[in-house]
């Protein structure tokens, strides 16, 4: 079904795989496509509750976009291919349930611009960051001028985007990018523990949680703490939350079975 990407689902939580090792695994139309296509089925599956992203290889998470196809593109093509990136990867926060990042090496581009618009990264030691599209004479095309800096600071970001250097997985935790850095060969029993963790949890909440805090960001304290207070009356009408007060009470572990859409 998939050419460019590997698309798995096993207890509650789907993997995406970008899977052009050898090139790194750039972005390229057709892969952004199949990405989409992917997050598609992902939006329609009822029973996932995590989304975990990751690269094939050992190299790479994505190392920016196919440069043969880019350097191709016209001004309208140029608009065309980043307003379609925009697309996509804001579909990453629109989705109900939590969005992992597990990168596993080179982020570079719109690597970075793909894990910093997931709800959150665990990186391997190995993983590097950057935002190098200066070196080309062009920016950052899929959000990176915008999330990145909201992320670390306008400061930081404009330092990372202005020279187009690279930052260690060491270095990304300490500027707030990445949550945790693991062995290479731990990083996906790393992503698996916190993936099943959130999995174990209510859909209402996980997605009353998501967007509160992803719409409070861009309100001011007032009007966040009252979207805070909608969403928690909602979930404290679910029948989730009525399984987790009860389990509470008997002293046993809750069952979340409560859907978004039934």
């Amino acid at each position: 079904m998939y050419d460019h990407i590997i698309y798995q689902v096993k207890d509650g939580i789907a993997t995406i795989t970008f899977n052009r090792p050898k090139v790194l695994n750039a972005l390229n139309s057709k892969l952004l496509t199949e990405l989409s296509q992917a997050l598609t089925a992902v939006a329609e599956n009822e029973d996932i509750r995590v989304l975990v992203l990751t690269g094939a290889g050992e190299k790479a998470f994505v190392a920016g976009a196919d440069i043969n196809e880019l350097a191709q593109l016209s001004i309208l093509g140029a608009k065309s291919f980043a307003r379609n990136g925009h697309l996509i990867l804001d579909r990453f926060q629109a989705l109900p349930i939590p969005v992992i990042a597990a990168v596993n090496g080179f982020a570079l581009g719109g690597g970075t611009e793909i894990a910093i618009a997931c709800d959150f990264i665990y990186a391997s030691e190995k993983a590097m960051f950057g935002q190098p599209e200066i070196k080309l004479g062009v920016i950052p095309g899929f959000g990176g001028t915008q999330r990145l800096a909201r992320l670390i600071g306008m400061n930081m970001a404009k330092e990372m985007i202005l020279t187009g250097k690279m930052v260690t997985a060491a270095e990304a935790k300490a500027i707030g990018l990445v949550n945790k850095v693991c062995s290479p060969e731990k990083l996906m029993d790393e992503v698996m523990q916190t993936a099943n963790t959130m999995a174990s949890k209510g859909k209402v909440s996980l997605r009353a949680a998501k967007d509160a805090i992803n719409m409070g960001m861009n309100v001011d304290l007032a009007s966040g703490c009252s979207l805070e207070i909608d969403a928690f009356a909602i979930c404290l009408g679910s029948e989730d939350a009525k399984e987790g007060t009860a389990a509470f009470l008997e002293k046993r572990k809750p069952e979340f079975k409560e859907g978004l859409t039934t």
